[in-house]
């Protein structure tokens, strides 16, 4: 950290006030502090900076005069993310090259080694901006700083540790092979990519959605005696169905509209208005102050029937929507291909579930279901999207360490997929999902007349069903149950 910037020595509430500002220059602010080795005060320098296309990120160094003692510590000043991720790195033996990839590790981030059966929780290291390599280093001198204590205490344990260093140290130098796992619920953490935009075929991203424990030690506030507590008081009027008589296609549309964008409304209702909203209390998942759900079926020509639900929060202001398919799980996937040759093609409605994956081979862009989560949207809004979420994943795209042949064949292959929408040449669109609940409109009246747009149904794979969790399902008691229903 560069230390010429102007700085003085402010209190702490002024530099919290200083980094809560939306400055894009922020200079580096310090304030004196405790140093834990020797009891005399230091100083801890804090400089807000974004790095590009990544996050904003709070960085702060503490130096200490009298005693040589120094640290540093990286924390996000964004917000955390909707969904956890868990980056998986494969190493193999001899290639040091890898050890070099960047590293961005939050302070709810655990890291993971399956082959020591190695474990760093998040209380262990703080967030910091490292490498592989960096990472290991750090955990050996950690294991190897207090070994002489623990052979005084327990040689055998020793023993067992001094075993476990060398293994640790073996991945750290590129000896032999493992996997290097990155948890992180809040969704904030990083590996870098050296072949972006492309895919790496060493790296793998999962993104999954967290559990109430993993909820809680973020700071979310999780009760499930209150959740039954409010059931219970609420038990006579847990839900309030409207008719359409008395509510209409313009009173329904303005209570969805309420929890959503006008976009997301707009497409959602150029379809058809809702038979009937329902309303249910929720609980809001930012304050845990009760709020209301909005939830109508809806019918899409071509398409399906699905569940739109729409939440509001008038404590926080926090909204929330979903777009759920309706109905049975389909026997088959679905592969949807639009060759857009026309402007009008990038007004065409796009519906992408969460379990569908993106393919533009014009390009030789590729995303994995789950990239993007679920989406109502146009051909326009998802590469913009897509745009957007590939500048913000690969965070070090225009870092300092990046070489001139990797940051031109970013910024060429980023060129070519703004290109796209000015439809200078044709160029094919493919959303393939495996549970067939992805749609691009047709601009015909008859889905038939338009050539542009195809649907292919195919037999899902096994592994596909395994990963939709379809190879352990048993409805066999459900359907008995619903038999004897129906013949009684």
């Amino acid at each position: 950290m560069e230390t010429s910037k102007d700085s003085t020595v402010m209190d702490v509430r002024s530099v919290v006030e200083a980094v809560s500002t939306d400055d894009d220059d922020a200079p580096v602010y310090q304030v004196e502090s405790l140093c834990m080795r020797c009891g005399e005060n230091g100083t801890t320098r804090f400089l807000l900076t974004l790095i590009p296309h990544f996050r904003k990120i709070l960085l702060s160094a503490f130096e200490c005069p009298h005693c040589g003692e120094r640290n540093n510590e990286v924390q996000f000043a964004g917000e955390i993310q909707p969904r956890g991720s868990c980056y998986r790195l494969e190493f193999s033996s001899g290639d040091q090259k890898m050890l070099n990839r960047q590293v961005v590790k939050s302070e709810t981030a655990t890291i993971k080694i399956a082959q020591l059966d190695f474990e760093i929780p998040p209380e262990s290291q703080r967030g910091s901006l490292s490498t592989v390599e960096g990472i290991l280093v750090r955990a050996v001198d950690e294991l190897q700083a207090l070994q002489e204590e623990r052979k005084k205490v327990d040689p055998q344990i020793g023993e067992a540790i001094d075993e476990f260093i060398l293994k640790l140290r073996a991945c750290a130098t590129g000896s032999s092979s493992f996997t290097f796992i990155l948890d992180d619920p809040a969704g904030n953490s990083f590996i870098e990519n050296p072949y972006a935009p492309s895919p790496d075929p060493s790296l793998t991203i999962d993104f999954y959605e967290r559990t109430p424990e993993q909820q809680a030690s973020l700071g979310y506030l999780v009760d499930q005696s209150q959740t039954r507590e409010h059931g219970n008081d609420t038990s006579s009027n847990n839900q309030t169905s409207q008719p359409h008589g008395s509510v209409g296609a313009v009173a329904g549309r303005r209570a969805i509209a309420q929890g959503n964008n006008a976009e997301f409304a707009e497409a959602l209702f150029r379809y058809t208005a809702p038979e009937e909203v329902m309303t249910f209390p929720s609980t809001c998942g930012a304050c845990a102050v009760r709020c209301e759900t909005r939830m109508f079926v809806t019918k899409i020509p071509y398409f399906q029937e699905v569940i739109v639900m729409a939440s509001t929060c008038d404590a926080c202001g926090y909204r929330n929507s979903e777009l759920k398919a309706g109905g049975a799980i389909p026997a088959k996937g679905k592969r949807v291909t639009l060759l857009a040759k026309h402007v009008e093609d990038l007004s065409r409605d796009v519906i992408k579930s969460d379990t569908a994956s993106v393919k533009i081979p014009d390009i030789d862009l590729e995303l994995a279901g789950g990239t993007l989560g679920g989406l109502v949207t146009t051909v326009e809004g998802l590469i913009t999207k897509i745009s957007e979420s590939l500048e913000r994943v690969h965070g070090f795209t225009f870092g300092d360490s990046l070489d001139e042949d990797r940051k031109s064949r970013w910024l060429n292959f980023r060129a070519r997929l703004v290109k796209l929408l000015s439809i200078e040449e044709p160029w094919t669109l493919v959303l393939d999902d495996a549970m067939a609940n992805s749609f691009i409109a047709p601009v015909t009246d008859d889905i038939r007349d338009d050539h542009q747009l195809t649907f292919v149904e195919y037999e899902r794979s096994w592994e596909q069903n395994e990963e939709l969790g379809l190879n352990d399902m048993d409805t066999s008691s459900a359907d008995a149950a619903y038999a004897s229903t129906n013949a009684s």
